[in-house]
C-alpha cells in the first residue's frame, strides 16, 4: 500500500500531513500528486469525498516551495465555485505549508476588497479565489496572472451549474501558455470535456471511481410521500423529515438538510427550531460572516442540523456528518451525489434519506438511471390523519329549481308579475344594440319627439 512518505514530497510538507494524522494517500492522492510533481497537466476525476483538495494542494506546496512571490503576480492560482469551498481549500494550504513560508490570499465575495487588495500587494503564492470575484480584482487594475505556473479548476461541474464556464475560459486566457493546470471535476459533461481538450495538453487521466457514483457506504432510502390533503402538504413533509430524523435517534449525531430553495431553507430551518431541535440555515442570500460563523458551529459541535441549498453541497469537509436529509429531491441528477457525499467520509459508513413528493418522480427517476441503482422505498414514520370524507354530491340548482309534474305548486303558481307597474308598450321604438331592454326615460324622449 503507498504511503505518503512514497510520494517524493518536501520533508517538511511530509512532517505536515503526519502532524495532521494523515499516513495513507487515497486513489485519487496516490495518482494525481506524483503526476503534478513530475509537472504534467492532471485530469482528476473523483466523486466528492474522495480527498481531492490534497490532490492539488500537496503537489502545489512541493513545487511552490522553492521562489518568492512579486507583487500583483501571484504565483499559482486557485478556482473554486464557492465562498465555502474557496475557504476549506485555504484552510488546507494552513494546515500543509505550516513549516514553510508561503503566503497566500483568499478572494471570495463578502470581504471587502482593501483588505485583499492590501495581500496582493505584498505578493502571493498561492491565490485562492471564486471566478467572479478574481475577476473583479484584475478588471480593478489590482491584478496580474502573467506569472502564475500552476493553475487548478476544481469542482469544474459545478462551475458549469452555475454558469462559470464563460469566466473560467477568460480566466485561462489571462495566465501563460506554458502553465501547468490541475483540472478535477466529479463528472465528466460535454461541456467540460471541451475546456479540457482546449486548455489541457496531454493531461494525465486519473479516475478512481465510476462517474457520478455514490458511495457504497452511504445506506440510502426515499419516502414516497403523499399529503393527506392539498393545503397541507408542506407542513406534512415537515413532519416527516421530524419523523424520519426521530425514528434515526441516537445514531443521528448530526446531519445536513437540503432544500432546493433558498426560501424553504429559512422556513425548515425555522420549523425545526420551533419544534426543539438545534438547527440553522445557509445559502447564497445569508452573509458572508454569517455563513462561516455557522459552518464553524457545525464544525465543531455547537449545532446538531444545517439546512442548505446547494451552495453547501460541495467542498464542506466536516468528515463526521452521520446523515443527509434530501427534504427536496434534486432537479439535477448529479447534485444527489454530491449532497449525499457529505456523509460515509474518510471510511466512515453514513446514511441518505429522500421525501420524494408525486410532482418529483421524474426527477427521482433520474438520479436513481444516474447512480444506475433504485433507491430502496422506505416507509413513511410520519402518521397524519386521513382526509375528511367528500360530501354528498348537491343536486344542480337548475335541476332543484325545475317543478315535478303534478306539482300543487305548479298548477296554482300564477304568472309572474312584471316589477313596474307600467305595462310594456309595444309600439315603443327599438334602439340598435339594446335589444327589448329600452329604459322608459329613453322611451319616453322618443314619444315625445313624435308628438313634437
Amino acid at each position: 500500500m503507498t504511503k505518503f512518505t512514497d510520494l517524493n514530497l518536501n520533508p517538511k510538507i511530509l512532517k505536515a500531513i503526519e502532524e495532521a494524522g494523515y499516513e495513507t494517500p487515497t486513489p485519487i492522492q496516490a495518482g494525481a500528486i506524483p503526476a503534478a510533481i513530475e509537472g504534467k497537466d492532471v485530469l482528476g476525476i473523483a466523486q466528492t469525498g474522495t480527498g481531492k483538495t490534497a490532490s492539488f494542494t500537496l503537489p502545489m506546496i512541493h513545487m511552490l516551495a522553492r521562489g518568492r512571490a512579486r507583487a500583483r503576480m501571484p504565483r499559482s492560482l486557485v478556482l473554486c465555485p464557492t465562498r465555502e469551498l474557496a475557504a476549506q481549500v485555504a484552510e488546507n494550504f494552513d494546515t500543509y505549508t505550516k513549516h514553510l513560508k508561503l503566503t497566500k490570499a483568499l478572494l471570495i465575495g463578502g470581504v471587502s476588497f482593501k483588505e485583499q487588495d492590501a495581500l496582493i500587494d505584498k505578493g502571493v503564492d498561492v491565490l485562492i479565489a471564486t471566478p467572479g470575484r478574481l475577476l473583479d480584482h484584475f478588471e480593478r487594475g489590482k491584478l496580474l496572472l502573467t506569472g502564475v505556473q500552476i493553475m487548478v479548476v476544481d469542482e469544474a461541474d459545478r462551475m458549469l451549474d452555475m454558469g462559470f464556464i464563460p469566466d473560467i475560459e477568460r480566466i485561462f486566457g489571462l495566465t501563460p501558455f506554458t502553465r501547468q493546470t490541475l483540472f478535477f471535476s466529479a463528472t465528466m459533461a460535454p461541456e467540460i470535456e471541451r475546456i479540457t481538450n482546449t486548455f489541457l495538453s496531454a493531461p494525465t487521466r486519473i479516475e478512481v471511481a465510476r462517474q457520478a457514483t455514490a458511495s457504497e457506504n452511504i445506506a440510502q432510502g426515499v419516502v414516497m410521500f403523499q399529503a393527506s390533503r392539498k393545503d397541507r402538504e408542506a407542513s406534512e413533509k415537515r413532519k416527516t423529515l421530524r419523523a424520519l430524523i426521530d425514528a434515526e435517534g441516537d445514531a443521528c449525531t448530526n446531519a445536513i438538510i437540503f432544500c432546493n430553495r433558498k426560501t424553504d431553507v429559512d422556513i425548515c430551518a425555522k420549523s425545526l427550531n420551533k419544534y426543539g431541535y438545534q438547527a440553522a440555515p445557509i445559502h447564497g442570500d445569508l452573509d458572508q460572516s454569517q455563513r462561516m460563523k455557522t459552518l464553524e458551529d457545525f464544525r465543531q459541535g455547537n449545532l446538531r442540523f444545517l439546512v442548505a441549498s446547494d451552495v453547501a453541497a460541495r467542498g464542506l469537509d466536516v468528515p463526521s456528518v452521520s446523515h443527509v436529509f434530501n427534504f427536496d429531491v434534486p432537479g439535477h441528477a448529479e447534485d444527489y451525489v454530491h449532497r449525499i457525499g457529505r456523509t460515509g467520509r474518510a471510511g466512515r459508513s453514513g446514511k441518505a434519506f429522500m421525501i420524494c413528493s408525486k410532482r418529483d418522480e421524474k426527477s427521482l427517476a433520474a438520479v436513481e438511471e444516474l447512480i444506475n441503482k433504485e433507491i430502496p422505498r422506505v416507509e413513511n414514520p410520519a402518521k397524519f390523519d386521513a382526509a375528511p370524507a367528500k360530501p354528498a354530491a348537491r343536486t344542480p340548482k337548475s335541476e332543484a329549481a325545475k317543478p315535478k309534474s303534478g306539482d300543487r305548486a305548479t298548477r296554482s303558481k300564477a304568472p309572474s308579475q312584471p316589477r313596474d307597474k307600467k305595462q310594456h308598450n309595444d309600439n315603443t321604438s327599438k334602439v340598435v344594440g339594446m335589444g327589448d331592454h329600452l329604459p322608459s326615460f329613453i322611451a319616453l324622449s322618443f314619444e315625445e319627439r313624435r308628438a313634437g
